[in-house]
């Protein structure tokens, strides 16, 4: 598996599967959530898109790591990298392509000089949940917050 920067022909595949990944989370295809999913190509120019593959460059997951100043940024202090969307293939799952993902953020996080990093969850996303404690991250309630009404997203940070 290598990790890298979105490509042009990735943008397709990526954005399928992240509506894929995110599916059980969604109120079906009219949430306007997979209008924004889908736009991969422009989260890429407005952010960085970072692409696991598989050894025939056959996208496996993906997460947008959002640099200060990003439009995309969310819940990131000035002290902190921010990553969101992190998605893996249903059939990719359970294979480290999340965690190599999330790898890659920190890294990111480090090479801008951050000294912290962060992102939002809904609750029900307990598999990202289970990874993020895994690499450090914790729970840190009174960050919480609610994009739109009935959409509440738990904020995770870790130092690095």
């Amino acid at each position: 598996m290598l990790v890298r920067r979105l490509r042009p022909e990735d943008a397709e595949a990526v954005g399928a599967l992240t509506v894929a990944a995110y599916e059980p989370f969604l109120d079906g295809p009219e949430d306007p959530y997979v209008a924004r999913l889908l736009d991969v190509a422009r989260r890429d120019v407005e952010a960085e898109v970072w692409v696991a593959v598989d050894d025939g460059g056959t996208p496996l997951g993906a997460v947008t790591y959002c640099p200060t100043g990003s439009p995309w940024r969310e819940v990131g202090r000035a002290h902190e990298g921010e990553f969101r969307m992190l998605a893996v293939a249903p059939d990719a799952q359970g294979r480290g392509v999340g965690r190599a993902l999330v790898t890659t953020c920190l890294e990111r996080s480090r090479a801008a000089g951050f000294t912290g990093t962060a992102l939002s969850s809904l609750p029900e996303q307990t598999g990202g949940h289970a990874l993020y404690r895994s690499v450090g991250f914790e729970r840190v309630p009174e960050r919480d917050w609610a994009p739109y009404p009935g959409v509440d997203l738990w904020v995770f940070a870790r130092g690095l």
